[in-house]
């Protein structure tokens, strides 16, 4: 279930680290954010290594849908009424920038990535909704207004539309950023202390570390894990569907979002918490929508992405806490992670550098909000009852009344396990406790995964662990 994106583009590999090293700056990860950021110091003139627990671009960002803009859903008012005008504004403008930077790096290095500029749409049934939304983003400085005219295959009240927007081919683009950057590949970061980092087997002494791995995985200090949690969403790309002119996506929690590329309609959205699809079937409810609209489509491809979504609906841009003054993070992009990847280079190369960034207070992680405290104590909530469930949920089964492909949380021999039964019938068992914080995972029947419904860390099957914030497999 591979990304178009993963298909089309072959990044080639780069080498592991082999030897201690020292550098000025050190970036954990190499997905949109870390290779933005890494790009951005090495300008500034700043000796910078990215290092990569898998392969360039083979997380997070190989999943997007890669739409450019500052049309972060039904977010505006909220953030007006959370932080202030003053505080809106600076985020509305750093996300308007960044489509800006991103045309502009493509335009200089002549990057073929397939951009394109395009005009993005929120679109719903509540007019009066989208009206406020319009007005809210305009005074923002946003380019945003309200119509009541789509291409959408279906009909809706309106939309507010954002003109001066784009879309692009990720990988392509971070292929070609990636030339000039010095990437280890394979090189798990475990430990971060002070300045030292150990990553595959080796030492790195760094005056400045970024944790750009999507979700940090040092709990203290910072607690990150209390102030975000993961969502999942699917993707089809269909052929003979309808072009889309323009991105779109649904203000209301059920909506779906649509964009082309290269003859493909991508649908996305039965969006849910990670490690709450118990049921399932949220391809097959994306598929069924899409023959109603589209009747004579084809799948051509299906795969799904994660999203960390911060407390107050503000990402983490800036110093990773206050006692780690050489320690910087970029987390909590929500699904905007093509804009918030570009302010995130901005802002933390501007603090690496000395400089000043207008937009930096926005996104500083050591804000605190009204709406911040109410999102933490949800957090703390949920993850309080992943714990329990590990102790006080009883298993409704014996393993041996699994059906053939599916998997759960059983009684094997007398003990609660997570097993997967394969279609010929081979028992995989798996120790259920999550190795980040303790919460019990749970099956995935879309992705055949086991998902932490407290902090979203990702397993296969086997229980080999596909992203964190764990460091470790599930133990069998």
């Amino acid at each position: 279930m591979e990304s178009i994106w993963r298909q089309t583009c072959d990044i080639g590999p780069r080498p592991g680290l082999e030897h201690d090293i020292e550098t000025e700056a050190a970036v954990i990860g190499a997905g949109m954010a870390g290779i933005l950021t890494a790009e951005a110091l090495r300008a500034a003139g700043k000796q910078v290594v990215v290092l990569e627990a898998g392969r360039i671009a083979g997380g997070q960002t190989q999943n997007t849908t890669a739409k450019i803009t500052s049309q972060h859903g039904m977010i505006y008012q909220k953030l007006i009424r959370s932080f202030g005008e003053y505080r809106a504004r600076q985020y509305a403008q750093a996300n308007q920038g960044a489509v800006s930077a991103f045309q502009s790096l493509i335009e200089t290095r002549r990057i073929d990535c397939d951009f394109e500029p395009k005009d993005a749409y929120l679109y719903g049934d509540d007019l009066l909704a989208l009206s406020a939304e319009a007005e809210a983003a305009a005074r923002l400085g946003l380019p945003a207004e309200l119509t009541a005219h789509t291409s959408l295959p279906f009909p809706c009240a309106g939309a507010v539309r954002f003109r001066d927007q784009a879309q692009f081919h990720p990988l392509k683009f971070l292929k070609a950023l990636a030339e000039d950057l010095t990437i280890y590949e394979h090189t798990p970061v475990k430990v971060v202390e002070g300045n030292i980092l150990k990553a595959g087997g080796h030492t790195v002494r760094a005056n400045h570390i970024v944790f750009a791995c999507h979700y940090p995985f040092i709990n203290f200090p910072g607690l990150y894990f209390a102030r975000m949690h993961q969502e999942r969403s699917y993707v089809l790309a269909l052929e003979n569907a309808p072009s889309a002119e323009g991105m779109f996506l649904g203000a209301d929690g059920g909506g779906y979002s649509l964009r082309s590329w290269n003859g493909l309609l991508l649908f996305g959205g039965e969006g849910h918490r990670t490690g709450d699809n118990r049921d399932g079937g949220r391809y097959d409810a994306l598929r069924r929508k899409a023959e109603t609209l589209f009747p004579n489509c084809r799948e051509a491809a299906r795969w799904s992405a994660q999203d960390c979504i911060p407390a107050d609906g503000v990402p983490y841009i800036g110093l990773y806490a206050s006692s780690r003054p050489g320690w910087y993070v970029a987390a909590g992009f929500q699904k905007w992670g093509m804009t918030s990847s570009m302010v995130a280079a901005q802002i933390i190369t501007d603090l690496i550098c000395g400089r000043q960034d207008p937009y930096a207070a926005a996104f500083s992680p050591a804000r605190f909000s009204g709406a911040a405290a109410g999102g933490i104590l949800k957090e703390c909530g949920h993850s309080a009852k992943g714990l329990s469930k590990l102790f006080l949920q009883i298993p409704s089964a014996e393993a041996d009344k699994l059906l053939p492909g599916h998997g759960g949380i059983v009684f094997l021999a007398g003990k609660k396990v997570g097993v997967y039964e394969e279609p010929d019938g081979t028992l995989h068992a798996v120790d259920p406790r999550c190795p980040h914080l303790g919460c019990q995972v749970e099956w995935n029947p879309d992705e055949l995964s086991w998902d932490c419904p407290c902090h979203g860390s990702r397993f296969d099957w086997e229980g080999r662990l596909i992203s964190g914030p764990a460091q470790t497999d599930l133990r069998g």
